[in-house]
Formats: C-alpha cells, sequence, structure tokens
C-alpha cells in the first residue's frame, strides 16, 4: 500500500509542480466536482487520477479549495498534503520554514525555526542529529506516520509557518498504481451432506 492509499480522498503535489486527487473509494458526484473545479481526469496504473498543471499554480489554492469543499459533503476521510495550493499571495521561489520528505524508509523534515521544530517535536519527530533535521520513529506504521504529518502541517499552517510536503513523487506518471486487489479465492465445496427425503 501506498501514503496515497490510506484515506478516501487523497490531495498532494509531484516534484514537477501538478496537483492531483486520488480517490480510494467510489464517492458520489466526485468526478464532477473536480472537473467543475478545473481538474482534468486521467486513467493510471488502474485507477482515475484527476491533476491540475503547474501552471494553474496562479489560482490553484482556489481550485482545490473548491474541490474539498464538494467532496467533504461525502466524506471526512480527506488528506490534503499538496504544496502546489499553498502558496496563494507566497513568493513560490521562497524556501518553506518547514520541508517534510517521505521516502521508502523514511519521513524526515528540516525547521528554519525553533518555532517549527518545536511543533514538529509535538507530533512525534525527534532531531537525527544534524542540523536543523528531524525525523519520525523507524517503527511508526505508515497511516500514522502519515496521520503525522497531515497533524503537523495544520499546525504549522495555523500558525503561519510555511511548509512543504515532498512525497517522493517526482511526475504524475510516478503517483503509484490502484493497490491490487486480493485474488479471489475458489468457492470450497460444502462438506455437509444434503439429506435427501424418501418418499
Amino acid at each position: 500500500m501506498a501514503i496515497t492509499d490510506h484515506h478516501d480522498v487523497f490531495i498532494g503535489s509531484t516534484g514537477d509542480g501538478w496537483t492531483f486527487v486520488v480517490l480510494n473509494r467510489p464517492i458520489r458526484n466526485a468526478a464532477r466536482i473536480l472537473t467543475g473545479a478545473g481538474f482534468t481526469a486521467r486513467e493510471h496504473q488502474g485507477r482515475t487520477l484527476y491533476l491540475l498543471p503547474p501552471e494553474t499554480a496562479e489560482d490553484g489554492h482556489e481550485r482545490a479549495s473548491v474541490a474539498i469543499y464538494g467532496l467533504l459533503a461525502h466524506t471526512m476521510d480527506l488528506v490534503d498534503l499538496a504544496w502546489t495550493t499553498r502558496q496563494h499571495g507566497a513568493n513560490p521561489a521562497a524556501q518553506p520554514d518547514v520541508t517534510v520528505w517521505f521516502t521508502d524508509h523514511a519521513v524526515t523534515a528540516t525547521a528554519a525555526t525553533g518555532q517549527a521544530a518545536a511543533i514538529l517535536a509535538q507530533y512525534g519527530f525527534t532531531p537525527t542529529g544534524a542540523k536543523r533535521q528531524y525525523t519520525l520513529p523507524p517503527g511508526l506504521g505508515e497511516r500514522d506516520a502519515l496521520n503525522a504529518v497531515v497533524r503537523a502541517e495544520a499546525h504549522l499552517y495555523t500558525d503561519g509557518i510555511s511548509v512543504r510536503i515532498d512525497l517522493g513523487i517526482a511526475t504524475p506518471q510516478d503517483i503509484p498504481p490502484a493497490p491490487s486487489l486480493p485474488a479471489a479465492s475458489p468457492a470450497t465445496p460444502s462438506t455437509t451432506q444434503v439429506q435427501r427425503r424418501s418418499r
């Protein structure tokens, strides 16, 4: 399972600036809500992705907000870690105060200020020994790590601290495929014998 598969709706950004939405269960009117907000549907490795290209960064925040508002009417199990929708009114070239990286084996972060580091610590991040670098405990499950990042990012954002989440997804082509469904096992014959009525 990939980090994109743990919630009904996952919103993220690729390294090259695309905003994407992954739906992990059927949601009524989701296609209409997302395309109405300007997202384009694209089939990708067993799932439909909804994408906003990098050139929509100026109004990406507004488009994503419209989509999120519509989707929240159908599910509260939604995660939004898209850095491309957090640039509204900010300089996109500016370095964020906090950067969080997801890799295959770890979730790490850098914090430019003591306030940012203190907030990361509240959500389980510990110093790595390198200056301004932090990590989540290695034994933390993927869903728990994702939820820790979601809570930390929301707290940082609320306190006016800029955050960029790097999901380790360079381009839309690198978005993980849909999880494979377990193979259907053949029905086993019944071991109980049917009694026949004698006439």
